[in-house]
């Protein structure tokens, strides 16, 4: 099997093992919660958690702003300056979470960095992430370029890696699907089949409208526009305006007055 096939396998293996960690009887209750919620052993790393996630992570106003700014820090691999977490934000693996500078995390948002060898979420400056958006790893890697900005109740799921970079423009109910569910037997579940993933790239400038999807494996090129409700099953073009359900290019942008 080549090297290739072998770290896919494992992959596809991931997401199902996590489902059956919940119920297997070889751990004890506390070591299935630090694997899946925490992401390292170790009684003082547990007791750090939830004393940080007890204390702050419900308190309103800006009292708990203040105290998420102050506490936060000590569970994630990096914070830099000016970073706003908001009330109920959701933390799992967060020492793979790497935040930049001038970040706003706003309420009821979900990071989850989890993975077995992933190196997780990494945020870059001035990225605002909106009110109940997930950014969710299993085993893969999100990454935010500067001044990515993504509106509320949006979905990044990651089984190996999505990325968007500098400038994109995220509106709401979006869902960038970075997996998919194998599904050659018809004789087994298709849980059971596991997932595979390509990855999603999005370009500098890219702009998908309310409610776009999209799907496993492909590229939407620099200052891209993906119309409100779109769903995008083949790669995108830079310049490119597209629409519809599955999206088609339907005009290109004069890419000599885009401002880069």
């Amino acid at each position: 099997m080549a090297v290739g096939e072998l770290a896919e396998d494992q992959m596809k293996k991931e997401t199902v093992e996590i489902q059956k960690e919940l119920f297997s009887n070889n751990k004890s209750k506390v070591a299935k919660y630090q694997d899946l919620i925490i992401g390292q052993q170790g009684f003082f790393k547990l007791l750090k958690y939830e004393i940080v996630i007890s204390f702050c992570s419900w308190v309103p106003g800006a009292f708990g702003l203040l105290l998420r700014s102050k506490l936060f820090p000590l569970l994630l691999g990096r914070v830099g300056k000016n970073v706003t977490f908001g009330q109920n934000v959701v933390l799992r693996h967060p020492h793979k979470i790497h935040i930049g500078n001038n970040v706003v995390i706003d309420d009821n948002c979900v990071l989850d960095a989890k993975g077995k060898d992933n190196s997780g979420i990494m945020i870059g400056n001035g990225v605002f992430v909106g009110r109940n958006t997930i950014l969710s790893c299993k085993n893969g890697d999100i990454e935010l370029a500067d001044n990515v900005n993504i509106g509320f109740n949006c979905e990044i799921f990651s089984a190996s890696k999505v990325k968007l970079g500098k400038h994109a423009l995220i509106a709401a109910y979006c869902y960038l699907i970075g997996g998919d569910h194998d599904f050659d037997s018809s004789d087994v579940s298709i849980l059971e089949q596991g997932r595979s993933s390509k990855g999603i790239t999005l370009g500098e400038g890219v702009w998908l409208g309310a409610g776009v999807k999209v799907m496993d494996g492909l590229t939407i090129g620099k200052h891209s526009i993906v119309g409100t409700g779109a769903v995008v099953t083949k790669p995108v073009e830079e310049y490119s305006v597209a629409a519809g359900v599955p999206a088609k290019v339907i005009k290109k942008r004069n890419s000599e007055n885009i401002l880069t």
